[in-house]
């Protein structure tokens, strides 16, 4: 019987002993990035056009730009109104992007190209005014 509680002991002495061997595991750590402050940039500026369809493809132009948040092109005031991050683009990209549609800015002329290609409605008339308030 001594042998059994002999046995017994040097038995869980080995397990208890063993388990305090065992490798400490190192707590995970999360590495959390710091965001950049977006700035926001709100433009306003006069492009023509004539109906719902140039809306579309003024607004379809703007939004392929990178760093836009939110267009909204006046179909009877002629203007538009945009929001984007100005470490993304500029407004000079958002010009650019909307002349390559085929319509006229107040900076840039619409690429002639494009311009033949849109819709009968949308071919304005290239002396309106743009920005009507």
């Amino acid at each position: 019987m001594k042998k059994v509680i002999l046995s017994l002991a040097v038995i869980t002495t080995l397990g208890l002993t063993s388990c305090k061997n065992e490798t400490k595991k190192e707590p995970e750590t999360t590495t959390i990035e710091m965001f950049e402050e977006v700035r926001i940039t709100d433009l306003t500026f006069g492009v023509r056009g004539n109906c719902a369809m140039c809306k579309s493809t003024i607004e379809k132009a703007v939004n392929g730009v990178e760093g836009v948040a939110s267009v909204n092109w006046d179909v009877d005031k002629k203007k538009i109104d945009v929001s984007f991050d100005n470490k993304k683009t500029d407004a000079m990209a958002i010009h650019k992007a909307i002349a390559a549609s085929g319509y006229d800015t107040e900076k840039v002329l619409g690429d002639e190209v494009a311009y033949n290609n849109l819709p009968s409605c949308c071919q304005y008339d290239h002396e309106m005014t743009m920005n009507q308030k």
